[in-house]
């Protein structure tokens, strides 16, 4: 997710010593960071310190980077090659991807110098200077600790990606160069992956985004009252009473629809009435459903019906007492439980015979929760939920609606956690199965149905509009939204349903087991729409940095999952990630080439689109070295040396040779600085011998011309007085891997470290 600088476009990029100086420093800097004192800095995992290269060549490194604290701790980070022109923030931001600003950040931009979650580096001299900023050391450098958690000042990095970031500071908020970025998780997630879940980097919307898009509209079942999709015969149940528009049909009825494309299957619309005849009865609503096809419902005023796909007519019985309310399935296959206001029965079906009876302090509509032998009755009007026990048919206990104020909305259960969600106004109170109030979700329309998908763990809820256009909070239209059925986080965009409102009837939803199809009604338009979830691509397989020799062939690979499927092409950079092209015909989940020196330090990455978003994975490097052995490929230095294990092994001065062991034509050599006279230990000699190595040898800056190592004629230097077998090899040197890395990093720091760039070529992927 960051950029390295590069040359124009259509040039190759800067040598590999470059590329190789920057390694160096990076592992100067994970070394320094490792080594710092207990209680200098706290960190979760003070292994992963990580350090990323920005558009200017800046390098910034974060002390810890995964496993980091929810609540809160202290990293430490710190910076070098920064412009000394422009003043930077450094903060945990939202990352937004290449070239957008990372925002929002923890502590917000600090200009006051007070914040502990974000650090203010300003240019020597700087009128912010001192109390409100610091200023940067020599070189760009700066080294500072901020506190981050997951969760503040408008940004959550459980809902997206988020890196520790510098930026310009506010005086050039539209300045881009100064961005680098290193993806951060806090315990329980991967860098850059909000959640936990694996992802890129999404371009027009964080990967993963879940949406649900209207794909048909069935208008073949009258004015749509209530839903069930069966669980067995999966066919589309719709309780319909007569829409006013089409005088030429009495649409009143059970209708039975495809839930594919909503063309009618069958209809009944007779069911018999207080007299036992047969009539037109709206199908008011669905109780549940029948053994392998079929649902038992209601119909005006008291009929309790059943029906098949097929049937001629509903069967039914006739209740006496008062208008039916509500209607569930009881606690045996032959009852079902009947509301007709306040008054709770279990009845038995074919008969109509109340086995047992219950009335309550008031209300109208409930739930039943039969795995946990509860059920709960919403009296509105009173603002109260009470709790009634199946098994003993007892009311056990009662508990306040909050804003309820008389307004009638749903009341349903989660058959995963027993949870019951009580739709008042444009709220849903949603409480525990001991009747606690645990959430309150806010519409800004009146809540109406809810239904739960246990495959997925996600609860639906509908809202409508009010229908009232003098009233500035309607618009005329509804919403659908989605949570998590027990974090209750937004599980997917909300989705506008226009000229949903309740003007001529609530609303009601129903769930395709997944989550992949829902439908919702829509009473005032006489419609059914149809909703197909989709999800922007999420990457499950991403690239890594490749080092590969000249002429070696290599493959990357990655993988997206999305709805739709996502197509992917691959694209390169070839100036450290400023611009990209499309790699020509790589359209497939690996792309595979030859690497040729001219490719070092070319950028990857593969894009993935579909008709959600685009997400992007993070770009990748290429590392090419020259090949081994003789030829063209090797460079301009050789040698004559005999591989032995000891002694002058390595070539002298000249630029061309038969090569040593590992040699051939070096790609470094001669009188370089850090080469004294020969190369590195790729070039004209055996890595276990000769005069010289990568830092030392003969003539060099550092070291003197001694029995030749690895590192020098000896450890930094000396005249290779403690001689091993192979004359010098990282593991014999008689000096410890510490003290030679120690050595490296000193001579990093002093810049010593310079390479010749190898003859490239242009052919591969690119």
């Amino acid at each position: 997710m960051t950029s390295t600088p590069g040359s124009a476009p259509g040039t190759p990029p800067s040598g590999r010593g470059r590329l190789r100086r920057r390694a160096g420093t990076a592992a100067a800097a994970a070394l320094l960071l490792a080594a710092i004192p207990a209680g200098a800095a706290v960190s979760a995992d003070a292994g992963t310190p990580r350090t990323a290269t920005g558009p200017q060549g800046q390098t910034l490194t974060v002390s810890a980077t995964t496993g980091l604290d929810p609540a809160g701790q202290k990293v430490r980070v710190s910076g070098e090659g920064y412009g000394l022109a422009t003043g930077i923030y450094v903060a945990l931001c939202k990352d937004n991807g290449d070239n957008r600003v990372p925002s929002p950040c923890l502590g917000g931009a600090d200009m006051s110098g007070g914040s502990q979650t974000s650090q203010w580096i300003v240019p020597p001299g700087d009128p912010y200077q001192g109390d409100l900023a610091q200023a940067f050391g020599p070189g760009g450098t700066f080294d500072v600790e901020i506190e981050v958690t997951a969760k503040g000042d408008g940004l959550d990095c459980a809902e997206v990606s988020c890196s520790v970031v510098t930026r310009a500071d506010h005086r050039a908020a539209g300045d881009r160069t100064q961005d680098v970025r290193i993806p951060v998780a806090f315990a329980g997630e991967e860098p850059g992956e909000p959640g936990g879940e694996p992802g890129g980097e999404g371009v027009d919307m964080p990967a993963g985004t879940v949406s649900y898009q209207a794909v048909a509209d069935f208008t073949s079942a009258g004015k749509p009252l209530d839903l069930l999709l069966h669980p067995e015969s999966k066919k589309l149940y719709v309780g319909a009473d007569n829409l006013p528009d089409t005088a030429d049909v009495d649409e009143r009825g059970l209708h039975v629809l495809n839930p594919e494309d909503g063309t009618s299957e069958s209809w009944i619309s007779l069911a018999p009435g207080s007299t036992g005849e047969l009539r037109a009865s709206t199908a008011a609503r669905i109780a549940g459903p029948l053994p392998g096809d079929g649902v038992v419902y209601n119909y005006p005023l008291r009929g309790v019906g059943a029906a098949e796909a097929g049937d001629e007519a509903a069967s039914g019985v006739w209740l006496t007492g008062s208008t039916i309310t509500d209607i569930a399935p009881g606690t045996t296959p032959e009852t079902v439980l009947v509301a007709q206001g306040a008054k709770l029965s279990e009845i038995v079906r074919a008969t109509g015979e109340a086995t047992r009876t219950l009335t309550l302090p008031g209300g109208a509509r409930f739930a039943a929760d039969p795995e946990r032998g509860t059920l709960w009755y919403s009296d509105f009007a009173a603002g109260k939920l009470h709790r009634v026990d199946l098994a003993s048919f007892e009311l056990t206990d009662s508990f306040d609606l909050p804003g309820a104020q008389g307004m009638a909305g749903f009341t349903e259960t989660d058959p995963a956690t027993g949870a019951v969600w009580v739709g008042v106004n444009r709220s849903v109170l949603v409480f525990d199965a001991t009747g606690t109030l645990v959430k309150t979700l806010v519409g800004k329309d009146l809540a109406r149905d809810a239904a739960f998908d246990t495959d997925s763990g996600r609860a639906f809820v509908v809202w409508q509009d009010g229908g009232d256009l003098s009233d500035p909070a309607n618009d005329n239209n509804g919403t659908l939204t989605v949570y998590g059925s027990e974090d209750f986080a937004v599980a997917a965009k909300d989705l506008s349903l226009p000229g949903n409102h309740s003007q001529s009837g609530a609303a009601s939803l129903a769930v395709e087991p997944g989550g992949g199809t829902v439908f919702v009604t829509s009473p005032a338009e006489g419609k059914i729409t149809k909703l197909a979830r989709q999800v922007s691509p999420l990457v499950t397989r991403a690239p890594a940095d490749l080092t590969a020799r000249d002429g070696e062939e290599v493959a990357l690979a990655a993988e997206a999952e999305g709805a739709p499927e996502p197509t992917v092409r691959w694209q390169v950079s070839t100036d450290g990630a400023q611009t990209w092209k499309d790699v020509e015909g790589a359209t497939g989940p690996e792309l595979s080439f030859t690497a040729r020196t001219a490719q070092d330090g070319y950028r990857y990455r593969a894009e993935f689109r579909n008709d959600v978003g685009t997400t992007r994975t993070t770009a990748v490097t290429l590392t090419v070295t020259a090949a081994t052995g003789g030829g063209e490929t090797g460079g301009d230095t050789g040698g004559t040396g005999e591989t032995t294990n000891g002694g002058d092994s390595t070539g002298g001065d000249s630029s061309s040779g038969t090569g040593g062991a590992n040699g051939g034509d070096a790609s470094t050599g001669g009188d370089s600085p850090t080469g004294g006279d020969s190369g590195t230990r790729s070039g004209g000699g055996s890595t276990s011998g000769g005069s010289s190595g990568t830092v030392g040898g003969s003539g060099s800056t550092v070291g003197g011309s001694g029995s030749g190592a690895a590192v020098g004629g000896g450890v930094a230097g000396g005249g290779g007085a403690t001689p091993t077998s192979g004359g010098g090899s990282l593991a014999a040197t008689g000096a410890t891997v510490m003290s030679v890395t120690l050595a490296a990093v000193g001579l990093v720091g002093a810049g010593l470290l310079v390479h010749r760039r190898a003859k490239r070529r242009t052919d591969g992927a690119s």
